[in-house]
């Protein structure tokens, strides 16, 4: 069997939590991350699946986060990982729930027919505190950052109707060393190799997000403070 798209994912902002809560990780917030399976055909269009929002649009959607993959196979683990907290499919604010393919196997560049709809793989994702705050893990973003089970961001080179149930089909691989899984560790582990951040942002197909991040890197000599991305106002 090849790449499945098992199940597609939608939704709009809404505000959870209550307001003045003593807890950081229950007060009051806003995301786009509550999403439900969508039953049918749905429409991608190059910002987005019909249908779904984004709360922050400073650091989610757009052209190059048109659509948030995540691989289903992840959910196995993090329900050993973390036996006490109910993390479900869908529960990453995914989009796209695939089957066969992990950050190992897919690389920046590479392009994919689905259904009647082109994409091309833009970045790897830099989780935030929202997925913490939902699952009450405050150090959760840290945990799937570290882990590498990060998922992925897809533009849209071409409309169109898609549905569950359908392959993904590979077009073209331009980049194959830049897996998923290489980008996640060139960012958030070797964060001391200069050398292959100054190639990875050289890379035509990573979002123009995360090249200047390197870039940035590179002219400073260090890697930026990460904290209020994965913590935020959760502590």
């Amino acid at each position: 069997m090849g790449i499945l798209l098992e199940r597609i994912y939608v939704g709009q902002p809404k505000t959870v939590g209550e307001r003045g809560a003593a807890l950081p990780m229950d007060r009051e917030w806003k995301s786009g991350i509550f999403k439900e399976p969508v039953e049918g055909p749905t429409w991608l269009a190059k910002t987005n699946l019909d249908g779904d929002g984004q709360a922050d649009l400073k650091h989610h959607g757009g052209p190059e986060k048109a659509v948030f993959a995540y691989p289903s196979e992840h959910y196995l683990y993090w329900r050993k990982e973390l036996p006490d907290t109910k993390i479900f499919p869908g529960g990453m604010g995914e989009n796209f729930s695939l089957i066969n393919q992990l950050e190992s196997s897919v690389s920046i560049g590479d392009i994919y027919g689905i259904g009647d709809a082109v994409i091309q793989v833009s970045q790897p994702r830099q989780p935030c505190w929202k997925p913490a705050r939902r699952f009450k893990v405050k150090n959760l973003a840290l945990l799937l950052q570290n882990s590498g089970r990060t998922g992925w961001y897809y533009r849209v080179l071409k409309e169109g109707s898609i549905k569950a149930g359908q392959e993904l089909v590979l077009v073209e691989q331009p980049y194959p060393q830049w897996t998923i899984e290489k980008c996640n560790r060139i960012m958030h582990v070797e964060k001391d190799n200069v050398e292959e951040a100054r190639l990875l942002s050289q890379c035509e197909a990573l979002s123009l997000n995360w090249r200047t991040t390197l870039a940035k890197r590179i002219e400073k000599g260090e890697a930026p403070d990460v904290r209020r991305r994965v913590i935020g106002p959760n502590e």
